[in-house]
């Protein structure tokens, strides 16, 4: 009797702000053999629109990534622009490792939320979004095509925080620096009517990548592992004086985890709303579907799913494990 034939791989746009640690999920996307990546869009968060864009083209040339790059939105929906977080990605975004000045990767002609619809109302059903930096070419998609909701499988983000495990934010004491750089469009994008898993602070930084698994990784996983090492120096510094930690929180590859091994997670559903000014700006907070209240603005908003525990030892061996086999097979 034949084997039953393998499920086909998962088509993926992975929306971005490369970023160190965008760069290290970019490869775990790329060498999942359930991922198709079908799309990198671009956003501004870690660096300008310019440099996020620049670096995913960088990233797609050196390590020869099919996907095509669209560029994105270069500032919030509302929010006037404020200075990129150099102090943690440095001025280049990859750790201010050198980056040639010429790259020969060309951009995709369409803007990324343009992008977002065609590859949706080319596939319905069929696309998922994984989202690790501001949600504004998410927003614009939906503003533009309200009816994508319907059509996407899933979206998977990286951002937010709900207080698990003592984490609450990493730009205010309540807000996380994707949800807070753009809190409009978060807020509509939660109010869509399509699937959200949120991957928040609450596992992220219960995962970290120490110096001694870089290290491994350096070692076994050729020319990324060293890549990785390279870029998180600067990344490893900044989370050693700001957190103490021997190590750095693996923000973004949580959110593809999760796309990878769900059950790798605990999780909570309900409606969520983001907090647009004053003190508790880019505040996540979701009403659980456990609990009732008396009426609040979150009646009438679709349920998401956020996670509230990792499984981290699960999860670090299969970063590891993807990326080494990856890296191998394209040696």
């Amino acid at each position: 009797m034949p084997s039953p034939a393998a499920p086909a791989p998962m088509k993926v746009i992975y929306d971005t702000d490369p970023g160190i640690d965008d760069a290290m999920a970019l490869l775990f996307l790329e060498y999942a053999p359930s991922v198709d990546l079908v799309g990198i869009t671009t956003v501004l968060g870690n660096a300008s629109i310019d440099t996020t864009t620049r670096n995913a083209l960088y990233l797609k040339e050196l390590f020869e990534i099919e996907a095509p790059v669209a560029r994105g939105a270069a500032k919030p929906l509302v929010l006037p622009l404020t200075e990129e977080p150099h102090y943690v990605h440095g001025h280049n975004g990859l750790g201010d490792v050198p980056i040639p000045d010429t790259i020969t990767a060309a951009e995709h002609e369409l803007p990324a939320h343009r992008f977002i619809i065609e590859m949706v109302r080319k596939h319905p059903g069929e696309i998922t979004l994984v989202a690790v930096g501001r949600m504004t070419n998410l927003a614009l998609a939906l503003r533009e095509d309200p009816g994508i909701a319907a059509l996407v499988k899933q979206v998977v983000i990286m951002g937010g925080a709900f207080g698990y495990s003592g984490h609450s934010g990493n730009v205010t004491p309540v807000a996380e620096a994707n949800i807070i750089g753009d809190p409009h469009a978060a807020d509509e994008m939660f109010a869509a009517q399509w699937p959200i898993v949120v991957v928040g602070l609450d596992v992220t930084q219960e995962c970290v990548m120490t110096t001694a698994y870089m290290q491994e990784l350096r070692e076994k996983a050729g020319k990324a592992g060293q890549f990785f090492w390279d870029i998180s120096r600067f990344y490893e510094d900044f989370y050693r004086k700001a957190t103490g930690i021997d190590g750095i929180f693996v923000h973004d590859s949580s959110a593809v985890a999760y796309l990878l091994d769900p059950s790798l997670f605990e999780t909570r559903t309900g409606p969520i709303k983001v907090v647009t000014e004053g003190i508790a700006i880019g505040q996540t907070i979701q009403k659980p579907t456990t609990r009732s209240f008396p009426p609040t603005p979150w009646d009438g908003l679709p349920d998401h799913t956020i996670c509230t525990a990792v499984d981290t030892e699960r999860f670090l061996d299969l970063y590891f494990r993807t990326i080494v086999e990856g890296a191998a097979a394209r040696a």
